[in-house]
């Protein structure tokens, strides 16, 4: 599995780089618009602009996770690694409810713009609104992921993937 995982992972740093490229665009041209006569004012920018800032912190949230970057607070004093390791499956089971709720009200955040299109560009919503579950979903893998390689650290002292402890926290 964690093959794959590195895989999903490799293409969401691509497409989050790609989202942030393309974000540049719109935002651009709405500066340039608004200081010179040169490029009118396109009001469908501010819409992309938007949609792709949308994508670009979920796609960055489901990165975030797997390289455990989001924000963490050490409370805590130094733990021993199975200790430690339990802390974390106990903060991930809370991170495992918040992901459920994004799931269960991303699926119903889709269904209701599933027939709606937005006001300027005329794209369907449920392209973003699509957003909420995918990274829900993708959350899951990866949360499942540090679940399995924090039960390994603690049941063995070690990491189930066969790294140094030090590699996996």
């Amino acid at each position: 599995m964690k093959p794959l995982l590195d895989r999903i992972h490799r293409l969401l740093t691509w497409l989050l780089a790609f989202a942030v490229a393309i974000l540049i665009v719109p935002v651009s041209i709405q500066i340039f618009s608004r200081f010179t006569q040169l490029i009118p004012a396109y009001i469908w920018t501010e819409e992309m602009s938007r949609f792709f800032f949308i994508w670009m912190v979920m796609l960055g949230a489901m990165v975030g996770l797997r390289e455990r970057l989001h924000f963490d607070v050490d409370v805590w004093p130094a733990l021993p690694p199975r200790r430690d390791a339990v802390l974390r499956m106990v903060a991930n089971a809370f991170v495992l409810v918040f992901i459920g709720v994004m799931i269960a009200w991303g699926v119903e955040f889709t269904r209701f713009g599933w027939n709606q299109t937005s006001e300027l560009a005329d794209l369907p919503m449920w392209l973003i609104f699509i957003a909420w579950p995918v990274a829900g979903v993708i959350w899951l893998l990866f949360l499942v992921e540090a679940f399995v390689r924090d039960v390994g650290l603690y049941r063995r002292g070690e990491p189930l993937d066969g790294t140094a402890p030090e590699e996996a926290l």
